[in-house]
């Protein structure tokens, strides 16, 4: 390690402009003659449009147009990046999600007409005079209900309201072992929907060149090639390279910039039918009612237990909320990012789960930090701490009692899945004696004396990350390639420019990715710029989500760094009359070995492109190399995290007192970068296990639609957290890195809800899903009702 390179935690080079208030963000981009445009949505969850009256809107000062479905009729749908095959090789069913809204409106929110003109101002005062004639309909919202006696359809083609019923594991063989079980413990929780809340809304600003015919669509994504990949073939049919897509830094996304919105769709076809800058910016309000919504699971989980506590089976039967379209990745959520890691840390034989999407009248829902990964960890980590609590076993030794030992890697999983890698006690060791758990009595009696109840709770969990390889992803209805890119070109003088089709939005990749290049090129990480966000300048690449930035991307960005060396190791023998076998380099300088010849990098990057003195016959001139990485398998993050927690049972208020995480994220490139990554991610765990909740009313009016209603964690919500890293090095990549950043939502839900379980042990309480909010609590503290009821 040097002190800029791999394990050094350099200071992030974008905060320079950061912190200045230098960043480019979308919102910030003006283009010469450009318009605004307001979308007008549906104020109804279910209903037929009868009509829509322009004519006030567009009689309006400064209107230059008001556009609606039929301004769109030549162009596809919105289209879904991920196909999900259910039982009986049956598809889902998979309705068109159109641009703006055709004949019907099927959520609060839905696009029906856009209205463009001069200022923002004078498009949202005309966006008021467009008339729409509605119907109602009635409105299906809870998705159990969906799928029994729904009062109505959300689409023609799904007359039951079912979008597909998918299974995974051998349910004979499951239901075999709980018949002859000494213990099963039963749960039914609730996942609950969240609303991703990035710090910049999204935005999009299309714009046309009437030389060349080439679109451009400046937004606010996490991955610009996809969305010129959905957008181009599929909804404006056009060729790829007449598409540019630009996404400047983006303020977060978490995953709600991944997918292709009906904004980017709307504003590349509105610059080119007025033949100007068209630019639209979501209003907080607005992302409310427009950006994909996340989790909304409903399950029933049920272990079998042998007598000495063993895991025999495990199945799962979760209904699975796709809102009222299926958004890019939504059906791979529930399904293969979810059941998929049933196992967790643990050596379960045999797993069923069985999953049932349903379209409701209510936002589509898609990835959220963590991706099904946080749902399959929740009930995981919760049936384990309530069968513990039922059989008389200490929690951690039940769950010592089941881990996949380090000598059972490579570990295949009976939900298809095979750990390569792991080592689960080395990470709940030190996670145990972090937060001091041996002594937690004496903080519950102290605690007690004080009037207060105080409990602490434990989450083991393992994820999967960077999506891969391509060839079985696709084999389970991945739409896409989910390889990586990058090309590495030097400069005539030394410098470095590395173009990734990643993308960063508040990972640090300009600080991160420079590291790696600087620790094999021994060279100062200032000589370095990482270029991403433009599909002119990068080459193609698939974006960031589901941590694969480093564990794929970053893979790419070195195997091209061998590729530049390999070279430049044959330029530099040239020039030191020896043979490349001989030549070896160490911090930038080539050596002979065993003489005194030497050359730096400079040097022989200024010759390959001032070729006199140069290999010709051998090596073309210039230094530039791209790689593109499939990864062999998954990586496997995984670790322990705890939580301790004090009630005040006079108010129901929940303090967390104390949260430690323990990960094994293999090898660690920034460790400063990495451990914010976590402490993110913790924060956005306790928001859903205590404060966030998107609730709607029995009409489809989303209560929760503002901060108001709306409740996200503050800095003084939660404490100071302390983390800690092992490491197990991924078996299958050059760099050893597994992934990092959603790892902190996956497992801190969890051990929050089990902490307050344990404070309410005298309550009899076993089970209170999230949030738990203060007035759940009070209820069952003083009012004597179940946690179930308190909901």
């Amino acid at each position: 390690m040097t002190e800029q390179g791999i394990g050094a935690s350099v200071l992030r080079k974008e905060d320079f402009r950061f912190v200045r208030g230098r960043g480019k963000y979308t919102d910030d981009i003006n283009l010469l003659n450009q318009a605004h445009a307001i979308i007008v949505r549906s104020p109804h969850a279910h209903a037929t449009i009868n009509g829509i009256d322009k004519s006030a809107a567009l009689a309006a000062p400064g209107v230059v147009a008001v556009l609606t479905a039929e301004d769109f009729a030549a162009f596809g749908g919105l289209p879904c990046g991920w196909q999900v095959i259910g039982k009986g090789e049956e598809p889902m069913i998979e309705p068109k999600h159109p641009i703006l809204a055709e004949g019907k409106v099927r959520h609060v929110g839905d696009p029906v007409a856009v209205v463009i003109a001069e200022t923002k101002t004078q498009a949202r005062d005309a966006a008021e005079l467009v008339d729409i004639d509605y119907t109602e309909l009635p409105a299906v919202i809870d998705m159990r209900e969906a799928l029994k006696n729904a009062p109505a359809a959300v689409h023609d083609e799904a007359a039951d309201n079912q979008c597909f019923d998918w299974e995974i594991g051998d349910r004979a063989a499951v239901d075999a072992e709980f018949a002859k079980a000494h213990h099963v413990t039963s749960l039914e929780l609730i996942n609950n929907r969240l609303v991703p809340n990035a710090m910049e809304p999204r935005c999009a600003i299309g714009d046309y060149d009437n030389a060349s015919g080439e679109h451009t669509l400046y937004t606010t994504s996490q991955n610009p090639h996809v969305i010129r990949l959905l957008m181009g073939a599929f909804v404006l049919q056009i060729p790829e390279h007449k598409l540019r897509i630009y996404a400047p830094d983006v303020g977060g996304g978490f995953g709600s910039k991944i997918y292709h919105y009906a904004e980017e769709a709307i504003m590349t076809v509105a610059a080119k039918v007025l033949e100007r800058p068209v630019k639209w910016t979501s209003d907080r309000t607005e992302a409310f009612l427009s950006d994909a919504h996340a989790r909304d699971h409903v399950t029933k989980v049920e272990l079998a237990l042998d007598a000495d506590g063993k895991f025999l089976a495990l199945r799962e039967f979760t209904l699975a909320n796709m809102g009222a379209y299926l958004s890019t990745f939504a059906p791979s959520i529930p399904t293969y990012l979810h059941a998929t890691l049933l196992a967790g840390q643990y050596t379960t034989p045999v797993i069923y789960a069985e999953v049932k999407a349903a379209f409701t009248n209510t936002v589509p829902v898609d990835a959220y930090r963590g991706a099904g990964r946080p749902e399959a960890t929740y009930l995981l980590e919760r049936i384990v701490d309530k069968a513990a609590a039922e059989m008389g076993i200490d929690r951690i030794e039940l769950r010592r009692k089941n881990f996949i030992q380090p000598d059972q890697f490579p570990y295949d999983t009976p939900v298809a899945l095979t750990y390569d890698t792991g080592d689960f006690e080395a990470t709940l060791t030190p996670a145990l004696a972090a937060s001091k758990w041996d002594s937690f009595e004496e903080r519950r009696k102290e605690a007690a004396g004080r009037g207060k109840l105080r409990g602490i709770g434990i989450s083991c969990y393992i994820e999967a990350c960077g999506i891969a390889p391509s060839n079985i992803a696709g084999a389970l209805g991945a739409r896409a390639g989910l390889y990586e890119s990058a090309t590495v070109r030097v400069n005539p003088t030394g410098s470095i420019q590395v173009l990734t089709g990643s993308h960063s939005h508040g990972q640090g990749h300009e600080t991160s990715f420079a590291q790696i290049v600087a620790d094999k090129l021994g060279l100062d990480i200032g000589s370095i710029e990482i270029v991403h966000g433009d599909t002119n300048k990068i080459p193609f690449g698939m974006g960031t989500y589901g941590s694969r930035s480093m564990a794929v991307g970053g893979v790419a960005l070195s195997n091209a760094t061998d590729k530049i060396i390999n070279k430049a190791t044959k330029i530099a023998a040239h020039l030191m009359e020896a043979s490349a076998e001989d030549v070896v380099f160490e911090d930038g300088i080539f050596k002979v070995a065993g003489t005194d010849k030497a050359v730096p990098f400079g040097d022989v990057a200024l010759t390959a492109y001032v070729p006199h003195n140069y290999p010709l016959e051998e090596l073309e001139p210039g230094l530039e190399e791209t790689s593109f990485y499939d990864p062999k398998n998954f990586t496997f993050p995984s670790g322990s995290h705890i939580c301790e927690v004090e009630i005040d049972p006079g108010t129901g208020e929940i303090d967390i007192v104390a949260m430690h995480a323990t990960d094994d994220f293999g090898n660690v490139i920034n460790p400063m970068i990495v451990e914010g990554q976590v402490h993110g991610g913790l924060v956005q765990g306790i928001g859903q296990a205590l404060f966030e909740n998107a609730a709607y009313d029995s009409n489809g009016q989303l209560l929760s639609g503002s901060y108001m209603d709306y409740c996200m964690p503050r800095a003084d919500d939660v404490p100071s957290f302390t983390v800690d890293h092992e490491v197990t090095a991924c078996t299958h990549n050059v760099l050893g890195v597994k992934g990092c950043g959603e790892a902190g939502a996956i497992g801190s839900p969890p051990a929050v809800i089990n902490a307050i379980v344990d404070a309410l042990r005298d309550y009899g309480v076993t089970h209170i899903d999230m949030p738990a909010t203060p007035a759940k609590i009070w209820n069952i503290v003083n009012q004597g009702t179940t946690a179930q009821a308190a909901e």
